[in-house]
């Protein structure tokens, strides 16, 4: 029997930013018309009090909980946390998951007809930053009738994009939750994407973008998807789970073999392919460089600027073993929130899982984030106080 659940959930889509109406990017550019995919789970109340906007990593989506439909191996990718009871207990609240412009299951992006050519946009689509896709969201909530957030919430590129959120419309967001995440990207982060975009690029059928109508680059990105995934696990969690077990029936003797040897080799090469058969690598390569982009305070060594007119409290976590986004980031971002004076309650969490456990460690932050949501969500909007001890 399937554990308390959303249920049965039918994406829906919001079409906008039709001409002359375009969205304005960030780099001057317009871009419409726009759709966005969305999912939403509970109820708004009277009030319209209760929203919740999650906000996707990377390689998600909007199926963010609940299943598209009876027999579905999986749930959406944050079952988890996100259902009756659970952290963001849907009895409770409102919550809303939206697939980012610039991806590719359902949203505007590469992949998309371009209205003047009527061909997939490919390179001809305008560059995205993390502040547009939070500007293209903001629009789906005025469709949706909500006018201020109880929270905002995500983990990696999502947790960006809530940090992003809040600094864009002070006046939209009560709460936020950042997730495994930082204010601004780190060089170390900047330089494994750019080795997963140079992949990409590299395959010959990439043909500079233009490969719709062919073979697409599946090489390329498997092995994009392969470095990524492996900066998402940690060591413990590698040894654990493959250590340097051996393939059945794999030898050693005689010439090199180019087939996979260890377990872990074989893993990476099933994470990469099947990564392939859903996404696409023009989104790849659009969405990785806007997250590379993200800085809250550019040009500035502490953060506390960006929160200059944020009238949110925050919630931030991070986990012992995640390299990708350390500890040490969200306690920058932190000191950043408190030095802008500024309520924000910090958790590093104990586990081994790496950069996944936003993902997988559901069960040890559900208390906290409930508590928070519940405390917190009571509490006068511009209402600010001395904060919280760091934990």
């Amino acid at each position: 029997m399937r554990e308390a659940t959303v249920g049965i959930v039918k994406p829906k889509r919001l079409t906008f930013a039709a001409h002359p109406d375009q969205l304005v990017l960030e780099s001057g550019l317009k871009l419409g018309p726009i759709s966005l995919q969305y999912e939403t789970y509970g109820e708004l109340n009277d009030e319209r009090s209760n929203a919740i906007l999650v906000f996707h990593a990377l390689s998600g989506d909007a199926h963010a909980a609940g299943y598209h439909k009876e027999g579905d191996e999986k749930p959406g990718w944050w079952d988890n946390a996100i259902g009756p009871g659970k952290a963001f207990d849907t009895d409770r609240y409102f919550v809303i998951c939206s697939n980012i412009i610039g991806g590719c299951k359902g949203s505007t992006g590469p992949s998309s007809e371009n209205p003047k050519t009527r061909k997939p946009y490919g390179l001809q689509f305008p560059m995205i930053t993390v502040k547009d896709m939070v500007n293209a969201q903001a629009a789906l909530l005025d469709h949706l009738e909500v006018g201020q957030l109880l929270a905002t919430v995500g983990g990696s590129m999502g947790g960006f994009q809530a940090l992003q959120f809040a600094v864009s419309y002070p006046n939209r967001c009560k709460l936020v939750i950042p997730i495994a995440t930082a204010g601004r990207q780190s060089a170390q982060n900047i330089a494994f994407n750019e080795i997963g975009r140079q992949a990409i690029m590299a395959d010959p059928h990439w043909n500079g973008g233009d490969y719709y109508a062919g073979e697409a680059p599946v090489d390329g990105l498997s092995i994009a998807r392969m470095v990524g995934h492996v900066t998402y696990l940690s060591d413990e969690t590698l040894m654990k789970r493959f250590g340097r077990k051996a393939k059945t029936g794999t030898c050693t003797n005689g010439g090199l073999s180019l087939q996979p040897y260890f377990e872990v080799e074989s893993y990476l090469r099933h994470k990469g392919n099947s990564f392939t058969r859903r996404f696409d690598a023009n989104s790849y390569l659009y969405i990785t460089r806007a997250i590379d982009l993200f800085d809250l305070a550019p040009g500035c060594d502490s953060l506390s600027s960006a929160f200059r007119d944020c009238r949110s409290r925050f919630l931030a976590l991070s986990f012992s073993s995640d390299w990708l986004y350390p500890p040490y980031q969200s306690e920058e971002l932190v000191e950043g929130i408190q030095q802008s004076g500024l309520a924000v309650e910090y958790h590093r969490i104990e586990s081994s899982y790496g950069h996944d456990a936003f993902l997988l460690e559901a069960d040890k932050v559900e208390e906290v984030i409930s508590r928070f949501l519940i405390h917190e969500g009571r509490k006068k909007y511009f209402e600010v106080d001395q904060g919280y001890p760091i934990s």
